[in-house]
């Protein structure tokens, strides 16, 4: 197809869901009632949703008419045999284990390779996974290429692991307290930055070289293997489903949360070639989510990441994608409004350190900038700082990397007009973001604080 200024969604809209135009003053009530947390908002009252893109999507009419097919039986479901093989076509793992959804996956896997003493390297762990790789005792540290924690930097490929540095870590912890390397693709804490083909095989020699296990967190695989095709030399003229097969044979198992690139609501699972790791994953998954062929889920869920898994890598999807994602970017950049670059791939990521500079990064410019977009437009974002990142194992607090607003694109779900809207609001909070304050925490709990935490003026 040959390509326009316009970007044209590759789907006509069938049915609607409306949401209510609020005012500035319902918005400061609600507000104050969340404590300030975006999280305990209601969804009701929020105008454009950008707080995640993990399962907020719009499924196609094939993947409706496939949850019709779904098949409840507790045991041996049609369904799962169905999942299995589209997962299977993609990833080259012997055991396909569901789950209800990523993080469920993790809690198994780390809850069998982890624990005290053990060192889990990976580029970058998002919240959860190292929410999961913590709670056993193990140690998550993050290996990413210096490029990564700069917003700025344009390098293609910012999700990248650092090679030397986890050769040094791998080596200096012993290889029998590192139980696995992880990849995390792409990036989310980075900004949605992709990992190349290059660096995978380098970190797959790495981990020969050691005897560790290599592990994806691939809930954004497509959105990666499309930033492959698109900017990787000598990748230009593959299929994207061909890349992200490649991709996978690198790997011995996954985590995989389908709220992402499964393009559906609810799942995912735990992939592993192992087969003694599978069968201990397999008990603490009948303990915890069910039986293995249906691991928490119901089988039209099975069936509806089944047919979204066939639809994540066409081209015509990713094109239109990554080239909403990057309108939106791209938009704010002309404006000057400092964002993460390169664009990502699911969200665009406001570096609220640099818009907010008065504000100290232990007084959260990223949740003082996202408390604002949502009172000023009702646009819901996700702060990815020192909030989420901040608060050390020790107790101590300290500041993140950066401070980071992600607005989160649902799949499939805003149109043009709808994020139009966004750069205005985002616009009008950039132009008085010298008068922005910070905030304090009024109260918080010892993990993942960034859910329930709440907050006051500083």
């Amino acid at each position: 197809m040959e390509p326009f200024r316009t970007i044209i969604e590759p789907f006509r809209i069938k049915s609607v869901e409306p949401f209510a135009l609020s005012t500035r003053e319902h918005r400061q009530e609600c507000l104050e009632k969340a404590g300030f947390n975006l999280f305990a908002l209601h969804a009701a009252d929020v105008m454009i949703d950008l707080l995640t893109d993990s399962g907020t999507g719009a499924m196609s009419a094939e993947q409706w008419a496939a949850m019709m097919r779904g098949d409840e039986s507790y045991a041996g479901s049609p369904s799962f045999y169905r999942f299995e093989a589209a997962v299977k076509e993609l990833f080259p793992f012997r055991h396909v284990i569901p789950t209800h959804q990523g993080r469920a996956a993790e809690k198994i896997l780390f809850s069998v390779i982890g624990g005290t003493g053990k060192t889990i390297p990976n580029n970058t762990h998002f919240d959860t996974t190292r929410a999961n790789v913590e709670f056993t005792g193990a140690e998550a540290v993050d290996c990413l290429i210096p490029e990564g924690r700069v917003a700025s930097s344009t390098h293609p490929f910012k999700g990248n692991m650092d090679l030397v540095a986890l050769d040094r870590l791998v080596a200096d912890r012993g290889r029998q307290n590192v139980p696995a390397v992880f990849v995390t693709v792409t990036n989310n804490s980075g900004g949605g930055q992709p990992v190349s083909l290059e660096n995978l095989r380098g970190v797959r020699a790495i981990c020969d070289r050691h005897r560790v296990p290599l592990f994806l967190d691939g809930c954004r695989f497509a959105e990666n293997a499309w930033f492959i095709h698109e900017r990787e030399p000598g990748q230009s003229g593959r299929k994207v489903r061909d890349i992200v097969r490649e991709l996978g044979s690198l790997f011995d198992g996954m985590t995989m949360s389908a709220k992402k690139d499964g393009l559906s609501n609810i799942g995912g699972w735990l992939a592993v070639n192992d087969d003694e790791l599978a069968r201990k994953c397999r008990n603490l998954l009948i303990l915890t989510e069910g039986f293995p062929t249906y691991g928490g889920l119901a089988g039209r869920d099975l069936e509806a990441i089944a047919q979204g898994l066939r639809e994540v890598v066409q081209h015509d999807y990713l094109r239109y994608r990554i080239s909403s994602t990057g309108y939106l970017g791209e938009a704010l950049t002309r404006l000057g409004v400092p964002v993460v670059q390169p664009i990502g791939g699911h969200a665009v990521y406001l570096d609220a350190r640099a818009l907010l500079p008065q504000v100290p990064p232990l007084e959260y410019p990223g949740q003082a900038l996202a408390v604002e977009l949502y009172l000023e437009g009702g646009v819901r974002g996700c702060e990815i700082g020192t909030v989420m990142f901040g608060r050390q194992r020790d107790g101590t607090e300290k500041p993140a990397a950066m401070d980071l607003v992600r607005l989160a694109l649902p799949r499939r779900t805003y149109t043009q007009s709808h994020v139009d809207y966004v750069i205005e609001v985002v616009d009008r909070v950039a132009q008085r973001a010298g008068k922005l304050r910070g905030l304090c925490i009024a109260s918080e709990p010892p993990a993942l604080r960034h859910f329930s935490a709440t907050f006051t003026p500083a």
